[in-house]
């Protein structure tokens, strides 16, 4: 059995919510439908789903549930903030990103007057990766062009970020996520970061 994925048998056993919870929740938006993931098994047909990512947002609908109504979670969920405008001041001031991730950002994607959600993302998932101490400038202008050029296409999407090294040389991968990868002994997965809680931390910072 995949580690990364879990049964919708043992989801319901394992959260304590109901079969009409869980579709309900769907329905909402606040599942997406791709984290539904149909496979063969020798029973027949049964639906999986990625399990960091589904026990963390349903131990999150649990915990806002009461606060929130169904739409607002949904809001809190999605993938983007639609017109959200900030400067290069505000950014820092906010202490949503650093000066030094949001110099390399601007010196690799230029300077701008104000700076859309998806850029700021961009920048953010730049911060997550310079902070620890894991990936260097110079790695992460590498990430930033993978971003630029890749990221629109999952928009939307629950997709997670790769971050690998084989013989001194990094990669930046980015996938869906249910898609499973295997790599050979020689590539070091650096870090995984699911992108979808990268855009929940962030909102709540801009919000």
């Amino acid at each position: 059995m995949d580690p990364n994925v879990i049964s919708k048998k043992e989801l319901l056993e394992l959260t304590g919510i109901s079969y009409g919870q869980l579709y309900r929740w769907k329905r909402k938006n606040l599942i997406p439908e791709d984290w539904f993931i149909r496979r063969a098994t020798f029973t027949g047909q049964e639906t999986f789903f990625p399990r960091e990512q589904i026990l963390d947002r349903i131990d999150k609908i649990i915990n806002m549930k009461d606060d929130l109504s169904l739409d607002e979670l949904a809001d809190v969920f999605s993938p983007n903030l639609a017109g959200t405008k900030l400067t290069f001041v505000e950014l820092l001031e906010r202490n949503i990103v650093s000066k030094t991730s949001l110099e390399l950002f601007v010196h690799q994607q230029g300077e701008s007057e104000t700076y859309t959600f998806q850029q700021i993302l961009y920048a953010y998932v730049l911060e997550r990766l310079l902070v620890t101490g894991e990936m260097s400038l110079d790695e992460g202008a590498g990430l930033l062009k993978a971003l630029v050029s890749h990221y629109p296409k999952l928009e939307g999407k629950p997709c997670e970020l790769i971050f690998v090294r084989k013989m001194g040389i990094s990669s930046f991968i980015l996938v869906s996520s249910s898609t499973e990868l295997y790599f050979d002994s020689g590539v070091k997965v650096v870090k995984r970061l699911n992108l979808a809680g990268c855009i929940e931390e962030l909102k709540a910072k801009i919000s």
